[in-house]
């Protein structure tokens, strides 16, 4: 996870980070400050990188999810419930299909990323950064192209969270997302409201802080656990849409296009337009399977003549030859 506080322009590997504190020089960069949430595992590795390769001015504060004490599960419903007995025999026990869900029938769920509370983080962000009054929140799959500077400026009228909404005619919806038959969905939620996207979201602390967002989301994750029932589909976005329900402010949609992770059929102008780029889907950029039309807008900022990464796994028939 990373969030951005302060008046910056983003811009999010080092390279592109210097570019484009040339490109905004009345920007002062020793003001820019990343917050970088990672595990245990990656912690030494991502503070490294940022040692090795500072992005020049800008600071750069790597954490610890695992340190992050108030974030137990006696506070987080969701932590509550990735630690149960249930969802740990889900997991690591092959032959077990009876716990959660049909075993097949839903291996999506088996995808590691539903356990880390890394994906879940972004629904306590008052209690990790308590000092900050607004921050840009930014998926881990994302690059951003264009200044994100005039981000700080939106208007949320009110609202804590702004967003790039995504609905169509008749589709992107919240009866897509959440169990309508459930009747608390039902007497709480339209079906027809708009849905929106996770992945670059700016948020307004101090009226998240007024309006107890992070209780909101709390409540909803206890209901789920103690009804042992499904009120959405998975990931994170359903419960999002859920929490900050009437609290969105839709964003234009030239800030954030979506699907580079499972839709063939983007525009790439409207790519091109875009101020972030976001891999949602399974197709992501450094794997084999990522869509050949898409690769090149993660691919033209990573520095392959960088010895740790050249001996990665990277779309190695694209890196030149030395």
């Amino acid at each position: 996870m990373l969030v951005v506080s302060l008046r910056v322009s983003l811009c999010l590997f080092p390279k592109e980070l210097k570019n484009c504190h040339k490109r905004h020089g009345d920007s002062d960069p020793s003001k820019h400050v990343f917050h970088l949430s990672t595990d245990k595992l990656n912690f030494g590795a991502v503070n490294m990188w940022f040692l090795l390769n500072p992005p020049g001015k800008a600071t750069i504060h790597v954490e610890n999810v695992d340190e992050f004490k108030r974030l137990n599960s006696s506070y987080c419903p969701v932590l509550r419930q990735l630690e149960s007995a249930a969802m740990k025999n889900y997991y690591f026990k092959a032959d077990h299909t009876t716990t959660l869900s049909s075993g097949a029938s839903n291996l999506k769920y088996r995808n590691p990323k539903y356990l880390s509370m890394l994906n879940h983080l972004r629904f306590c962000l008052p209690q990790v950064y308590p000092k900050l009054d607004k921050i840009l929140f930014l998926d881990d799959d994302i690059v951003v192209q264009k200044d994100l500077t005039g981000l700080w400026a939106v208007d949320l009228h009110g609202k804590v969270n702004g967003a790039v909404e995504t609905c169509g005619e008749s589709f992107h919806r919240f009866d897509e997302y959440l169990n309508f038959s459930n009747p608390h969905i039902a007497r709480n939620f339209d079906p027809n409201a708009c849905g929106w996207a996770y992945g670059m979201n700016m948020f307004d602390l101090k009226e998240w802080k007024k309006k107890d967002i992070t209780g909101i989301c709390h409540k909803w994750q206890n209901m789920a656990i103690n009804e042992d029932s499904t009120l959405w589909e998975l990931g994170t976005l359903p419960p999002g849409l859920i929490t900050f329900y009437g609290l969105t402010h839709p964003l234009q949609k030239s800030w954030h296009v979506l699907g580079l992770g499972y839709n063939p059929s983007l525009d790439r102008a409207e790519i091109d337009n875009a101020a972030v780029a976001h891999y949602n889907g399974n197709m992501k950029p450094w794997l084999e399977l990522a869509m050949t039309k898409c690769r090149g807008y993660w691919t033209k900022y990573i520095k392959y003549v960088h010895p740790h990464l050249r001996s990665c796994k990277l779309s190695v028939s694209e890196i030149p030859d030395m």
